[in-house]
């Protein structure tokens, strides 16, 4: 057995926001009645660290789209991919590239659009 290591790149208090991993209904996915779901249908509830790396604004048709581009960084864990968003207190981030940070199976690192 090895000794214990610290190891601050895998320090659990930097993974201080709780979200909630969503995933478009497909069309096997149906309610009690046998209608399709309309509502993402949550996977998973998972601690992360949310980095946001930039923001700008789109001033189209007299409108302001506001675009805020994030880095959500979890545990690694299978069946996470592109097509998925996460929730936290009300910000919705679409998932845009999943990636397993030097192929360890320690990390996720999820580059995400926030819309405002």
């Amino acid at each position: 057995m090895k000794p214990f290591k610290y190891n601050p790149k895998k320090n659990s208090g930097r993974f201080r926001h709780r979200i909630s991993i969503l995933k478009a209904p497909g069309p096997d996915d149906v309610d009690e009645v046998g209608q399709p779901l309309d509502d993402w249908i949550p996977i998973a509830e998972t601690w992360a660290a949310i980095e946001p790396l930039r923001g700008r604004e789109l001033f189209t048709a007299q409108q302001v789209n506001a675009e805020v581009t994030a880095r959500i960084t979890i545990r690694y864990r299978t069946g996470i991919d592109r097509t998925m968003k996460a929730i936290y207190n009300d910000n919705e981030f679409e998932f845009l590239y999943v990636i397993n940070t030097n192929y360890a199976n320690e990390e996720l690192q999820i580059m995400c659009k926030e819309r405002q």
